[in-house]
Formats: structure tokens, C-alpha cells, sequence
């Protein structure tokens, strides 16, 4: 059996280490997704409004939690490494469902709007889509790694 240490699984890393171990080596990507689904979003102008409000408001939670979540990891802020190893579980278990949620209603509102043009802001959305989808799965991926660490502890 391999040992989990050597995976980078059963260590919550310090400093520079966040850039080397899994799962927290997705702290950067789910911040260019999640940053690029904000821009995009807030760059189109759709009705209903509702819908585009719930996306910006998951992407910015999203967005400044997992800076707060990569900085406290890179100041090495967290010293009961179990209770931090299941906080980031559950905080990425939740990010991955309302990451799904937001890109749900997104696609729906953006089929929607097709009105047989490619206007700018159809385009726009579009993106969007494949961006908080591609969040979405980062974030998912990030909690079955995460739930994999923890057990790990």
C-alpha cells in the first residue's frame, strides 16, 4: 500500500507547499475560474436579473473564500491539522454545490436568451457556462481529495 504522505494526501501544507501538493494545488485554478465567471457575468446585461445575481453572488463568495482558504494554508495559520483537514472538506463540499447551482441556472437563463443571433452578450454567457462548469468540477474535485486527506489524518 502506498503510503499517503508521499502523495502529498495526509499533510496540510505550508508556504510554497501549496503549490505542490494535491488537493491544494487547485487553489489557483478554481480562483481563474471562478474569477473569469464573475467577469463574464458581470460584463452581460440578462433578464431576469435573478438568476445572474445568484451566479455573482456564489462566484464573489466562492472567489474570496478560497483566497482567505490559500492564504491561511500559505501563512501555515492552521495548527489542528484534522479540524482544518475537515473544514476544507466541507467548505469545498459546499463551494462544489453551489458552484453546480449557480451553473445550472446560468445554462438555463443563457438557452433562454438565444434568439437565433450571436449577439455579444449571448457569447459572453456562453463562456460563463463552460467557466463555473469547469469550476464546478475543480471544487468537486477538490472535495473528494480533501475527504481523501481527511481520512488520511
Amino acid at each position: 500500500m502506498m503510503d499517503s504522505n508521499t502523495a502529498g494526501m495526509g499533510i496540510l501544507p505550508n508556504g510554497i507547499g501549496i503549490c505542490t501538493t494535491i488537493p491544494d494545488i487547485l487553489y489557483l485554478p478554481e480562483l481563474v475560474f471562478g474569477g473569469l465567471v464573475w467577469i463574464l457575468v458581470a460584463a452581460t446585461l440578462v433578464v431576469p436579473h435573478n438568476p445572474q445575481a445568484w451566479v455573482m453572488f456564489v462566484s464573489i463568495f466562492c472567489f474570496i473564500v478560497t483566497f482567505i482558504w490559500l492564504v491561511v494554508f500559505a501563512c501555515g495559520m492552521h495548527h489542528n491539522k484534522r479540524h482544518w483537514a475537515a473544514a476544507d472538506l466541507a467548505y469545498h463540499g459546499i463551494a462544489a454545490f453551489l458552484y453546480l447551482s449557480a451553473a445550472v441556472s446560468l445554462a438555463k437563463v443563457t438557452l433562454e436568451m438565444n434568439d437565433g443571433t450571436n449577439s455579444l452578450n449571448y457569447k459572453l454567457d456562453i463562456a460563463a457556462v463552460v467557466f463555473s462548469y469547469m469550476a464546478t468540477l475543480l471544487y468537486f474535485v477538490h472535495t473528494i481529495l480533501s475527504a481523501m486527506r481527511w481520512k488520511s489524518f
